[in-house]
């Protein structure tokens, strides 16, 4: 059977790069304007995470070899801030959003700063995981949930499978926090890496392990 061990992660505080500040200035302004134009009608689950965070946990990672391979993937990659992040680390990155306007957002701003991503409008949940999100309905039915199953297959249009990624970063919403672990546990490849931020609790690091 598959399990999550956490790998621990120390504290980084060193200055941020001008490409990284750059990023986070444009991505602060894109968030306040999205905000601002959806006011009315909210994008459910759009809280962008701690990106500050996110950069220093992406460097240690990468500097310290964790990972078993370069391919990096964000579920629910919102404005795609992560995952030009990952990029900047050195990892083939890639990030699956289910709303389109979003997606739309994400590859303008790495085209905008010069991130060779790549991103597409669709489900990160693998086929097959909706029984993995049906068995934590209890939990999620308290919550706007962002595990949609309704969208196109993310991994048929980036042409990769699941087990393709050796780190994968997700921000749950909160009550969605064991749904995410247990779809990485059933569709990523041994070895693999979850990252997830988990709000003022931070950040945590997980391998799947048999």
């Amino acid at each position: 059977m598959a399990r999550l061990v956490e790998i621990e992660l120390h504290s980084d505080a060193r200055p941020l790069p001008p490409r990284v500040r750059d990023l986070f200035d444009c991505a602060d302004d894109l968030v306040e304007r999205f905000s601002n134009d959806h006011r009315e009608r909210p994008v459910p689950a759009f809280v962008p995470s701690d990106f500050v965070e996110v950069h220093h946990s992406l460097q240690r990672i990468e500097e310290a070899r964790l990972t078993t391979g370069p391919r990096f993937l964000e579920w629910g990659s919102g404005i795609g801030v992560v995952t030009c992040l990952a990029s900047l680390a050195g990892f083939d990155a890639a990030g699956i959003e289910i709303e389109p306007e979003l997606v739309e957002i994400a590859r303008g701003l790495a085209d905008d700063h010069g991130f060779d991503v790549e991103f597409v409008a669709g489900s990160f949940v693998p086929t097959g995981g909706e029984q993995v999100i049906e068995s934590h309905a209890y939990n999620l039915a308290r919550s706007v949930t962002w595990l949609r199953t309704d969208g196109h297959d993310g991994y048929e249009l980036l042409g990769l499978e699941a087990d393709d990624f050796d780190l994968v970063f997700a921000y749950p919403w909160p009550g969605e926090e064991e749904a995410i672990f247990d779809l990485f546990a059933e569709y990523a490849a041994d070895g693999a890496l979850l990252l997830t931020h988990h709000g003022e609790d931070g950040m945590l690091l997980q391998r799947k392990r048999r």
